[in-house]
């Protein structure tokens, strides 16, 4: 039992700079973008930062640490801000998704440079870095998953033709019952595995290339 409950707690640990990371730079994303497309109201909230204090929300961050499954503080956003209210709300959605997989790049590069200059990473810094890779590709694909209140929901929204999207809206009201049935079903196995594989296969390919 106290083996089970020590793996528990180092899973914790090592676990912990990649979900914080992955949760700010995803929220601090979108607002970045929100912000250059002419919406200062992530600005007015201080969400422009990359202080984890802006963007972390504690039960969130520990529901995550302990279920597998949380949630940062949500940016708040004025799509009548912008200039072109379907494309700007579609590359705000967008952003987040895509700094996540930005890290996880950057940190596979970081990694191959460590093995290139023969410096010698311990377990536990290899296993910090590999979390780090991991978890920032897994939020990128769940955050692009087509149901509210994810991005995928977003972008689905704001491709779609107009009546269409008005229609898919009406799907919003019912966000948590959408949230229960992708976490009590074996959907997110089909969709992370071949996902991951397909993503780190991109990123292997490229690394090839230039290292």
């Amino acid at each position: 039992m106290f083996d089970d409950f020590g793996g528990f707690i180092m899973n914790m640990i090592t676990g912990l700079p990649g979900i914080i990371i992955a949760m700010v730079v995803h929220e601090f994303a979108h607002a970045r973008v929100a912000y250059a497309l002419g919406d200062f109201t992530p600005k007015l909230a201080g969400r422009l930062t990359l202080n984890p204090a802006a963007h972390i929300d504690p039960i969130g961050l520990l529901m995550l640490l302990i279920a597998h499954f949380g949630w940062a503080k949500p940016v708040q956003i004025n799509p009548y801000n912008f200039r072109n209210p379907r494309r700007d709300d579609l590359l705000v959605s967008l952003a987040g998704p895509a700094a996540n997989l930005i890290t996880a790049f950057l940190t596979v590069i970081f990694m191959v440079l460590l093995v290139k200059m023969d410096f010698e990473m311990s377990r536990g810094m290899h296993l910090v870095l590999s979390l780090i890779m991991v978890i920032n590709i897994n939020f990128a694909i769940f955050n692009m998953i087509p149901f509210p209140p994810l991005d995928g929901f977003h972008v689905l929204r704001n491709i779609l033709p107009y009546e269409m999207a008005r229609q898919l809206e009406g799907l919003e009201r019912y966000s948590m019952i959408f949230l229960i049935i992708i976490l009590m079903t074996p959907i997110l196995s089909y969709v992370f595995v071949p996902m991951q594989r397909f993503i780190l296969g991109i990123f292997q390919a490229i690394v090839n290339i230039f290292l």
